[in-house]
């Protein structure tokens, strides 16, 4: 199974004093070789520090996540296939073993 998480990115295109904050689009981060029976909302946490960010000039924050099928393509990674007939650009990634000790009992 992989976990999706997909998210929203801004930038600040005025001061800190005063923001302008644009949305610039986000990423649907995937964590790859999630065993069954694992906790969606676990595995979220154990990434959450590694793509949430909030600084004065950008900040990327969490929309949802679901569990997909081995395989899964995000639309941005489909488009690429349909009108460049390959992905050049893949959505991020983690490995799910990377991620947890080696006894993953604790994350079930």
């Amino acid at each position: 199974m992989i976990v999706v998480i997909d998210t929203q990115y801004k930038e600040n295109y005025g001061s800190a004093e005063q923001p302008y904050w644009k949305f610039k689009g986000g990423s649907s981060y995937k964590i790859l070789g999630v065993p069954k029976g694992v906790s969606l909302d676990r595995v979220v946490e154990l990434v959450r520090d590694k793509i949430e960010h909030a600084g004065e000039f950008t900040e990327e924050y969490i929309l949802g996540y679901s569990f997909e099928e081995d395989g899964f393509l995000s639309q941005f990674e489909q488009s690429q296939l349909e009108y460049d007939g390959a992905i050049q650009f893949p959505e991020p990634t983690f490995d799910y073993g990377s991620l947890v000790d080696k006894d993953l009992s604790s994350v079930v």
